[in-house]
């Protein structure tokens, strides 16, 4: 377990770590601090959860816990920036948690090798303590997007969720509590379309740039909702074209007959 500090103050070498962040117009310390009293469960430790995870430790999360019950192969070098050759058959979870408390000895990682459901949920979330400030969805199939939607309506714990694939990624962040939508009034129609299902990394492709610009645009929509409490995506779906070198924000509004959250 990594060394953590009281987190009503930032010490000093926090504040050297930091320092860069904290000059930034509309970012000061009590935007570090927030960020620093902030605990996010991530589920998924691979491409996505790579890069958003590691720029989150970096710029000073405090609390962060991993879920994810697959191991590294060496296909998976290519773009899962946390591990190195000599981890391949390693937990993803566990190995990317140890790096990241290497990489920033102020925060706390933890991993949990296991696959998120909502009969789990409660007890994989810690909901016992208190909930999580922010879900990162970081996973690579609707199926699984589309129960972590489900707990995050259940719970009402703010989800951001990310996708990538090929050469195009989406993101959006979604907020339960405010009733504004869910993941499924989106992609409701996709996520029940089997065979669009079985479009994952695995059997696509994907470049590496991909998964390292969608987890860093996840971790910079995650860095203003912990930090600043500001929603840069509210009700809109970033949309990432790769190949095209283009991006461009498509709007929602809150399916009043999704079955998810529409009697919430």
């Amino acid at each position: 377990m990594a060394h953590t500090s009281d987190e009503g103050q930032l010490l000093d070498e926090e504040l050297l770590r930091y320092a860069r962040q904290i000059l930034l117009d509309g970012w000061d310390i009590d935007a570090q601090l927030r960020l620093k009293s902030a605990r996010v469960v991530m589920i998924g430790a691979g491409g996505l959860g790579c890069p958003a995870s590691e720029t989150l430790v970096r710029a000073g999360l405090g609390q962060i816990h991993l879920i994810d019950d697959d191991v590294i192969e060496a296909s998976n070098l290519q773009r899962q920036t946390l591990f190195l050759p000599e981890d391949i058959g390693k937990t993803k979870a566990l190995t990317a948690a140890q790096m990241l408390e290497r990489i920033n000895p102020l925060i706390t990682a933890r991993g949990t090798v296991a696959r998120l459901s909502e009969d789990n949920a409660y007890e994989l979330l810690d909901m016992a303590t208190g909930k999580p400030h922010l879900l990162l969805d970081c996973t690579d199939n609707f199926a699984t997007r589309d129960v972590i939607n489900c707990i995050s309506v259940r719970y009402k714990i703010p989800l951001l969720s990310a996708s990538a694939i090929a050469m195009q990624g989406q993101l959006a962040l979604f907020e339960p509590q405010l009733n504004t939508g869910c993941y499924h009034c989106v992609f409701g129609s996709v996520v029940l379309d089997a065979a669009a299902d079985e479009r994952t990394c695995a059997n696509s492709g994907v470049l590496a740039s991909t998964t390292a610009i969608m987890g860093n645009l996840q971790a910079n929509a995650a860095l203003q909702y912990l930090g600043l409490t500001k929603n840069p995506l509210t009700n809109k779906l970033l949309i990432w074209d790769g190949s095209q070198m283009q991006q461009r924000l498509m709007g929602y509004r809150k399916d009043a007959q999704c079955p998810v959250c529409g009697s919430h």
